[in-house]
C-alpha cells in the first residue's frame, strides 16, 4: 500500500523566506525584564481614566467600521510632530512596522532592493524579504558609527531603491545627524526611511528627519506610540512625508487597518503627550545611570540616545546572559559579538541589573 502523503508537509514556500524565523524576543517569567526596550511605567492614572472614557463612547459602536482614513488621530499627531506638519503629511497603522511594510509595498516589491546599515533593525530585512524587495547590508564603522560619507558612499555604488536608517540606531542606541539623512537622500533617486521609533530619548540637541521633509519628497520618517508613549499593547505607529508620499501608502494599506479603539487609545494619549515626555525623562536618567554604572565596571559602551544601551567587552556573552538570567534579570542578545543590550527600567530595576552586573565573574 502506497505511504499516505501530508499535502501540508511540503508546502510551497517563497523560496526568499525559507529559513526565516519570526521575529521576537523570549518572553520571560522574570522579575526584571529589560530586553525589549518597553516602557517600564504603567499608563498613569489621568491617561489611564481618559483612554477608559473614550472607549466607553465606542463600545457600543463596534459593528461599525472605524474611519478607514484615522483623520482626527491623523491630525492629532501632525499638531504633535509640528514642523509644519498637517493630517497629509501622516499616515497611521497598526505600529510603525506595519507603515514600513506599506512603504516597501509601495515603493519596493520585485526587481527592487534596500539597504540598511548593519548592524542595525532586523526587522528591516525582514519586511523586505516578505514583501518581494530585495536587500543588501550596508555597513558601519567597527564603534557602530554611520556618517555622511559613508552613507553617500555605499548609496552611490549600489543604488538601492529604498534606504533605511534607524535614528537612534537599534540595537546600538547611537544617533545619527541629519547630515548623514541628507547624504542619503540626495544620493539616491529612490525613497530614505527613517526609522525614529526612540526619538523621544534622544539627547538634548537631538533634530528629526521631520525637519528635511520640506526639501526632500522623497524622505518618510516612522516613529512609534509603543516606546515614549508606553502603549506597546495598543499597537499604534505611523509615517511622516509629502502628501503625495502618504497618498501611495494608502493604495497598499489594508481597509481599516487601524480599529476605532487603538486611534481612541492613542488620541487620549496624545492629549497627555507631556505627562509622558516627563516619564521620558525619567527613563532618560536611567539610561545614562546605566551607561556611566557599566562604563565603572569598565566595560565598552555605545554612547545611546534610546532607551536601552549596548554594553560589550565579554568573552562568552551568551554566559553572561544567562548569568544575569539565574539572578532574575532578562536582558537581550542582539547576535552582536562579545555584546548584550539592556532596556532602561526604573531605578528599583537598574538598582538590581548593575549589582548584578558587579557580581559577573572576571574572564567571563
Amino acid at each position: 500500500m502506497a505511504a499516505l502523503v501530508d499535502p501540508f508537509e511540503d508546502l510551497p514556500l517563497r523560496d526568499e523566506l525559507r529559513g526565516l524565523t519570526p521575529y521576537g524576543a523570549p518572553q520571560l517569567d522574570v522579575p526584571v525584564r529589560l530586553n525589549t526596550n518597553e516602557n517600564p511605567y504603567p499608563v498613569p492614572d489621568a491617561v489611564a481614566d481618559s483612554i477608559e472614557k473614550s472607549l466607553r463612547g465606542l463600545v457600543r459602536e463596534l459593528h461599525r467600521y472605524p474611519d478607514r482614513d484615522a483623520l482626527a488621530l491623523r491630525e492629532d499627531l501632525a499638531n504633535y510632530v509640528g514642523h509644519g506638519m498637517t493630517a497629509a503629511n501622516v499616515w497611521a497603522g497598526s505600529g510603525s512596522n506595519e507603515v514600513q511594510q506599506q512603504s516597501l509595498l509601495a515603493f519596493g516589491g520585485h526587481g527592487r532592493t534596500a539597504m540598511g546599515f548593519m548592524p542595525s533593525y532586523s526587522m528591516h530585512s525582514m519586511l523586505a524579504k516578505a514583501t518581494g524587495t530585495g536587500w543588501m547590508d550596508g555597513h558601519r564603522t567597527r564603534e557602530f558609527h554611520l556618517g555622511p560619507e559613508q552613507v553617500k558612499a555605499q548609496v552611490r555604488v549600489f543604488q538601492p531603491d529604498v534606504v533605511f536608517l534607524c535614528a537612534p540606531n537599534n540595537p546600538t542606541g547611537n544617533a545619527i545627524t541629519l547630515e548623514t539623512v541628507e547624504a542619503a537622500a540626495s544620493e539616491t533617486s529612490g525613497v530614505v526611511i527613517v526609522d525614529e521609533a526612540y526619538f523621544e530619548f534622544g539627547r538634548e540637541g537631538t533634530r528629526s528627519a521631520v525637519e528635511l521633509i520640506s526639501r526632500f519628497p522623497r524622505l518618510l520618517v516612522t516613529r512609534t506610540m509603543s516606546k515614549a508613549f508606553g502603549l506597546a499593547g495598543a499597537r499604534v505607529g505611523y509615517v511622516v512625508g509629502r502628501p503625495h508620499a502618504i497618498e501611495y501608502l494608502q493604495v497598499v494599506r489594508m481597509p481599516y487597518n487601524l480599529s476605532s479603539l487603538a486611534q481612541a487609545v492613542a488620541r487620549a494619549a496624545l492629549a497627555h503627550a507631556s505627562t509622558f515626555l516627563t516619564q521620558v525623562e525619567a527613563i532618560k536618567a536611567q539610561r545614562d545611570r546605566i551607561v556611566a554604572g557599566l562604563r565603572e565596571l569598565g566595560l565598552s559602551v555605545v554612547d545611546s540616545d534610546a532607551n536601552f544601551v549596548l554594553f560589550g567587552g565579554f568573552r562568552d556573552e551568551k554566559a553572561v546572559w544567562q548569568f544575569l538570567l539565574d539572578r532574575g534579570v532578562l536582558v537581550r542578545d542582539v547576535g552582536i559579538g562579545s555584546h548584550l543590550r539592556v532596556s532602561a527600567g526604573t531605578p528599583d530595576e537598574t538598582d538590581v541589573f548593575l549589582q548584578a552586573m558587579g557580581q559577573l565573574p572576571d574572564g567571563i
